[in-house]
């Protein structure tokens, strides 16, 4: 069964979202001054990184929107693994109109906007890039999705404090995944998303592997 990688590269102080810093990526140990430590011909090298939460492709849980919501440690992996996905093509502000006749009950919606092509340049976070609505956000809710993920700079519109989609959708439950990739390689259905973070306690955002297997 092929898999694709929906997720972007971390690097060295690359930007994810405009304003926010970049990753610090080195060396803790490196191999030559592991040799102190080891037999003769036996060498490690221990990495270090020092990042904000929301680097890269990242999932978000409640606790990042919400004082009383449940962190990393509190995510169940049913809502975030092996989930069948099913692919929702849109442009804009996206809309209940977009899901019309679409089944996402038990499923990750995910929104395939095309704007991960602006990845690495200063478009990539204009704040007319494609978000899904406070409408689009409440009509995925009352259809039952479980996870909703964007190839997008932001699910939610920035020309505006306002926050919509990731408020409704994280009180309710449904973890957000931004910044994917590739979407574009995956069929409008049949295929299954997977976007695990590791238990971080205190943490409600963090990178995630994001991929998807395809039948």
């Amino acid at each position: 069964m092929p898999l694709v990688d929906l997720s972007h590269y971390i690097e060295h102080e690359m930007v994810t979202y405009p304003g926010l810093p970049g990753p610090h990526i080195g060396e803790y140990l490196s191999f030559d001054t592991s040799h102190e430590h080891y037999a003769a011909g036996t060498e490690f090298a221990i990495g270090r990184i020092e990042m904000i939460a929301n680097t890269g492709t990242y999932l978000d849980t409640p606790a990042h929107r919400y004082r009383d919501g449940y962190d990393l440690t509190g995510l169940s992996l049913q809502s975030c693994a092996d989930l069948p996905a099913v692919v929702v093509d849109a442009a804009g502000p996206i809309g209940p109109s977009a899901f019309s006749g679409l089944v996402v009950g038990g499923s990750a919606v995910l929104l395939r906007t095309g704007w991960d092509r602006h990845w690495g340049s200063e478009h990539y976070g204009d704040p007319a890039h494609p978000h899904l609505t406070e409408d689009g956000a409440l009509a995925l809710i009352d259809r039952d999705a479980v996870l909703v993920g964007i190839d997008s700079v932001n699910i939610d519109g920035t020309s505006t404090g306002e926050r919509p989609a990731h408020s409704l959708l994280l009180a309710a439950g449904i973890p957000v995944v931004e910044h994917l990739t590739r979407l574009s390689e995956l069929p409008l259905t049949g295929a299954r998303f997977t976007a695990v973070p590791p238990k971080v306690r205190g943490l409600a955002t963090f990178p995630v592997r994001a991929f998807a297997s395809i039948p």
